[in-house]
C-alpha cells in the first residue's frame, strides 16, 4: 500500500493554497506516494466559511486596523485550542474530521493553522496515527500556529525558530525551510524571451505592480505616481480578476501605452518576477517569498496590519525592500532606488538572505525522514509557554544570589565589580566613612586601599579590592546586601 499524504490548506487569501500547491508539485518527484491536496475550508460549515473569508476580507477592506488588533489578540499560543474555541472548531470542522479519518493519511502537511489544530486534536484522541508537519506561510510566527501536538514545524526565518525554542520546542523539531513556492522559479529562465513576448526594452527598468489575485489595493494611485517619475521605466500592472480595475488602468495609461502592459490574472508571474527590476505591492507571505526566490526587491505598499506589517519589518531588516508609507512620494522613492549608484544592487543582495526556492523539497524530505512520535505539550508546558509569550519569566528560572553574598557594583556605570561576604562587608563598614545613614556607596582609591591594608583585611577581600582598582584609579562602590 502506498504512503498516503494529505496536504491541507485554507482559502483565506491565496497564500495558504499556493504553498500547498507548491508542496504538491514537489511531490511529483516521488511517484510512489499517494498525495491529496485539499482546501480544508471547503470541509467546514457554511457559517465558518463565511466568517473565515467574507467577513475577513470585509474587515481588510473597511477596517484594516481591526485585522491588526485581531492578529495581536490571537498571537497568544493555544488561544484557538482552549475550551469553547476548540469545541466550535471541531463542530464546524466535522466534514474535515471525516475526511482525515476516512483517508487515514500516513503524513499530514498543513499550511494553515485551522486544519493543523483539528489534526492535532485527532492525534491527541488517538483517532489517527499520522506524522503532522505544520508549514507557516508568513515570515513571523503567530501564536495561533502553535498546536498541542505535532511532529515538525517548518518556519521561514531563524528568528521564528528562536521564538519556538523560547517556548521550549525541541530544536530538532523545527526546520527553517522558508515558505514553499512554485518550482517554476527554479527552472531555466529565458529573460530575453519574456522581454520579446511583452515587447519590453532590455535597457530600461521594469516595474511589476501587483494588485493581488483579487485585484485590490491602491493600484490606480500607484500607476499615477509611476507615470510622473523622472526615470524612464516600463511597467507591468497585474490586476488579477478585477476587470473594472484593468479597464481603468488601461484608460489611465492610454497616452503612455508604450510604457505600460496592463494584465488581468496571469499564470506567468514566475517569469515576470524574474524579468522585473522592482516589485510594487503588498507583502503577503507567498508574494514576498516568491519575490525573494526570484531575486526581486520589493517596494512595500499599504501592508495589512498584522502579518503583512511583520513581513514588511523582516524585509526591511534584511535590506530586501523599501517601504512607501505615503503614496504621493512613491515615484520619488522609486526614482531614488533606480538613480542612486549601488542602491538596487544592495536590495538584490538583501533578497538572497531571505531566498528559499527549495522550501517545498526541504519540507518533504524532512518529513519523510522523520521517525519521531508526535510531540504533545502537557498542561504545565502550555502554562509556561503562555507565560513566556506574555513576556513573563517563570519564577524558577530566576536564580537568586546565595544568601550570604554582598554584591558590589560601580555606582556610575552599573558594572558588576565582584562579591564579598557579610563579614567582609562588616570590615568595610568599620573602616570606611559613610556620608549619611542611608548611604549605600563607599569611595575607593589607592590611598584608601593602603589605609585598609594597614587594618589587616582577610586575603580574599584584599584580592577583590585590588582587582577593582586594577583598571581604574578610583570608584564609588555601590553594595547590595543579601
Amino acid at each position: 500500500m502506498p504512503t498516503r499524504v494529505l496536504i491541507l490548506s485554507a482559502s483565506v487569501g491565496s497564500g495558504h493554497k499556493a504553498a500547498a500547491a507548491a508542496i504538491e508539485q514537489a511531490f511529483q518527484r516521488y511517484p510512489e506516494f499517494e498525495v491529496i491536496n485539499q482546501d480544508a475550508l471547503l470541509h467546514t460549515s457554511r457559517i465558518y466559511q463565511v466568517a473565515a473569508t467574507d467577513a475577513y476580507f470585509a474587515l481588510v477592506k473597511e477596517n484594516p486596523w481591526s485585522v491588526g488588533w485581531l492578529y495581536d489578540y490571537n498571537d497568544e499560543p493555544f488561544k484557538n485550542e482552549r475550551g469553547l474555541s476548540r469545541v466550535l472548531n471541531m463542530l464546524n470542522g466535522q466534514p474535515l474530521v471525516k475526511l482525515i479519518e476516512d483517508y487515514h493519511p500516513n503524513i499530514i502537511i498543513c499550511t494553515h493553522f485551522m486544519p493543523a489544530g483539528i489534526a492535532a486534536q485527532l492525534l491527541l484522541e488517538e483517532r489517527i496515527n499520522s506524522r503532522l508537519g505544520i508549514v507557516t506561510t508568513d515570515y513571523d510566527f503567530q501564536g495561533m500556529w502553535l498546536s498541542r501536538s505535532f511532529n515538525h514545524y517548518f518556519v521561514a526565518l531563524d528568528e521564528a525558530r528562536a521564538l519556538l525554542a523560547s517556548f521550549g520546542v525541541d530544536d530538532e523539531r523545527i526546520t527553517v525551510s522558508g515558505i514553499p513556492v512554485t518550482s517554476l522559479l527554479s527552472e531555466p529562465f529565458d529573460c530575453n524571451g519574456v522581454y520579446e513576448r511583452y515587447n519590453l526594452q532590455a535597457d530600461l527598468p521594469v516595474l511589476l505592480v501587483s494588485a493581488g489575485a483579487l485585484g485590490g489595493g491602491p493600484a490606480l494611485e500607484i500607476v499615477e505616481q509611476i507615470m510622473g517619475m523622472k526615470t524612464p521605466v516600463q511597467t507591468i500592472v497585474v490586476c488579477g480578476r478585477n476587470q473594472p480595475l484593468r479597464q481603468a488602468v488601461t484608460t489611465m495609461t492610454a497616452a503612455k501605452a508604450e510604457h505600460f502592459r496592463v494584465l488581468g490574472f496571469t499564470n506567468e508571474m514566475p517569469d515576470l518576477m524574474r524579468a522585473a527590476t522592482l516589485f510594487v505591492g503588498k507583502p503577503g507571505g507567498l508574494s514576498t517569498a516568491e519575490c525573494m526566490a526570484a531575486g526581486l526587491p520589493m517596494v512595500v505598499i499599504d501592508p495589512i496590519p498584522g502579518q503583512e506589517e511583520r513581513n514588511s519589518d523582516h524585509l526591511l531588516e534584511n535590506g530586501a525592500a523599501i517601504r512607501c508609507r505615503d503614496l504621493p512620494v512613491l515615484g520619488f522613492k522609486i526614482d531614488q532606488v533606480l538613480q542612486e549608484p549601488g542602491r538596487l544592487e544592495g536590495l538584490r543582495a538583501g533578497t538572497q538572505r531571505l531566498a528559499r526556492p527549495d522550501a517545498a523539497r526541504v519540507v518533504i524530505e524532512t518529513l519523510l525522514n522523520d521517525t519521531t512520535s508526535p510531540y504533545v505539550f502537557d498542561r504545565e508546558q502550555r502554562r509556561r509557554i503562555i507565560a513566556v509569550s506574555r513576556g513573563k519569566t517563570e519564577p524558577e528560572l530566576v536564580v537568586p544570589p546565595p544568601p550570604d553574598t554582598v554584591i558590589l557594583y560601580d555606582d556610575e556605570t552599573g558594572v558588576l565589580l565582584g562579591t564579598i561576604t557579610p563579614t567582609q562587608m562588616k570590615f568595610l563598614d568599620t573602616y570606611l566613612v559613610e556620608e549619611h545613614s542611608d548611604d549605600e556607596t563607599y569611595y575607593l582609591d589607592e590611598p584608601t586601599l593602603d589605609y585598609l591594608i594597614e587594618q589587616h583585611p582577610d586575603p580574599e577581600l584584599l584580592t577583590v579590592l585590588r582587582s577593582i582598582l586594577r583598571t581604574r584609579t578610583h570608584v564609588e562602590i555601590r553594595f547590595v546586601l543579601p
